[in-house]
Parts: structure tokens; sequence; C-alpha cells
């Protein structure tokens, strides 16, 4: 379901993009030199956390979708932190290492919401970067709680309200009669089959990372990607730089991404890849990042 990779479309246009054409399968389970673990005590339970950089520093939160986790930025994280910022990123609650947290409740909007919220509050002000369904928290924190939020990016997020499924290539106009088990399940047969072409040690730590993950907040996300709301004003209102970064073959079409960074008056970057530039071209993201957070300056 979520294609990994592309085939390179013509000649890298800068530095960056030949640094990203450059990149080598790794092993994703082991953390990024400097990186330090911890745990967040999260209202839905306790959140594992990885931050890098100088805690002094301004600060960016990188929130992974479902069935990813905080590993999902282990290439992206550390471009940020040697431009000068303290990164963080967390398992969402029912992911991987935060397996744990939201059990015996239902995984709702609210739930991850509380804990976004939390997470900002504790640390301060951040730029926040919401990756697929973690898109759609982004932009629910990012007009409850303005204050917290200093930019705002949507990378390969739902890009309509409603049922975010029915714009997926090939998917949409059968993904309503799917219960959030039955979703939950073909996503992950379809990830850990590796219909994505993940290369071998992406595909590892994918399948390592499914023995811990909840399949009850799979399904429960799923069912709150059918039932998305329509933020789009909301957001558009909130006077920060924001940017709606994706691949040019993500699950949805690039028409309708480039709607929603219209409507909600935010720069639209292309990259040449799939659903995950973070780890596919992690360094034109950190590029295109760091000039949307420049532009939070006063002096810029």
């Amino acid at each position: 379901m979520f294609d990994h990779h592309s085939e390179p479309e013509g000649e890298p246009a800068d530095d960056a993009e030949r640094r990203d054409r450059d990149i080598v399968d790794l092993d994703w389970s082991l953390p990024a030199a400097g990186s330090r673990p911890s745990r967040f005590p999260a209202p839905s339970g306790e959140l594992a956390v990885v931050s890098i950089g100088d805690p002094a520093a301004e600060r960016v939160v990188l929130v992974p979708g479902v069935t990813g986790s905080k590993e999902d930025f282990l290439l992206l994280a550390p471009l940020l932190a040697e431009a000068g910022y303290h990164v963080q990123s967390f398992d969402l609650a029912g992911q991987y290492e935060s397996a744990g947290a939201g059990a015996g409740r239902r995984h709702d909007y609210g739930l991850f919401r509380d804990d976004l919220v939390a997470f900002l509050e504790d640390g301060g002000p951040a730029h926040l970067l919401g990756y697929s369904f973690a898109g759609t928290v982004a932009q629910l924190v990012t007009v409850e709680r303005p204050e917290l939020v200093r930019s705002l990016t949507l990378l390969a997020a739902p890009p309509e309200p409603g049922n975010g499924f029915r714009g997926v290539r090939g998917l949409g106009p059968f993904t309503w009669m799917a219960t959030g088990r039955v979703g939950a399940a073909l996503m992950i047969w379809g990830i850990v089959t590796n219909k994505n072409h993940a290369p071998p040690k992406r595909l590892e730590f994918v399948r390592h990372r499914f023995a811990f993950t909840s399949r009850r907040s799979v399904a429960d996300i799923i069912v709150l990607m059918k039932h998305a709301p329509d933020l789009r004003a909301r957001v558009a209102a909130v006077p920060i730089p924001k940017l709606v970064a994706v691949g040019s073959h993500d699950l949805w079409p690039l028409e309708l991404h480039a709607g929603l960074a219209e409507r909600i008056g935010a720069r639209l970057a292309v990259y040449k890849t799939g659903h995950s530039p973070c780890e596919t071209t992690p360094h034109a993201l950190a590029r295109d990042m760091l000039e949307l957070f420049r532009a939070t300056r006063p002096d810029t």
C-alpha cells in the first residue's frame, strides 16, 4: 500500500538531491549518533521519545503516522539538529515502543491530540511536522493551540477531509466497505509482504516493530482516517508558515495535495519518491523545512 521507493527521475537539481541519491540501506534499529532515548508521561500513558541536538535550541517535533515510529526520522532528524535545532520525535500511542499507551480505551482524535499538546507544553513551542495520519493530528493541535506551533509541515498527509482513503490510487472507491479491523489487516499485510518495495534492512526493521504495535490501535486509526475533520479553513487562518511536502508517487494524487496546500496557504514541495520522503529524500526535505523555519524569524 505504501510506495517506499521510486526510480530516479532526471539529474539531481542540487546538492540535497545528490546526497539523497547516495543513501544506502542501513540498520534502522540503531539510533543516530548523539540521540537520546527517554519516556514521556502523556495523558494516554508513557510514550517512547528520541531527542537529538542542543536542548536549549529552537525545538522541532516530528510525529510519525500509523504503523510508523520515531525511527522513520532517523535520517531527517540529524540534519535538522546539525542546522542548530533541538529535534524530538515519539511513537504514537499504541505504536511500537509506545504500544501500552491508550490500552483499554479507544484511540481517537482526542487521545492523539491531548498527547501531542502535553508533549509540546512540556518542552515549549515547536516547529511541528505531522507525517501521514499524524498530519491530521498536527492540524488539530495547530488550530486548537496555535501558540504551541511555530510552523507546520504536513508530510504526505491525507489531503481531503471525510474518508481520507477515497482518493488513494486504485483503492479509494472500495475503502468505504472495509471495517477498521479489515483495513488494518490489509495495511499490515501489504507492509510486511513488502508491497511498498522497501530495501532489506528497512523491511527487517518494519517487520520487527509489528511485534509490538497494537493491532487495535491500527484498526482505530483506520476508522479515524475515514472520518477526518475538515480543518482547512481554520488552518489557513493560523498565521504561521506552512509546508505541504509530498512524493511525486504518493498514495494520493498530486493534485489533491496541491489543492490542500492552496486551501491552507502552504508552500507545496514535491520530491521524486513515494510516500516516505523522510526516509528516501531527507536532505531535500530538510532543506525545505529549514527554509520554512527561517520564515518564522522577524529579520528574514
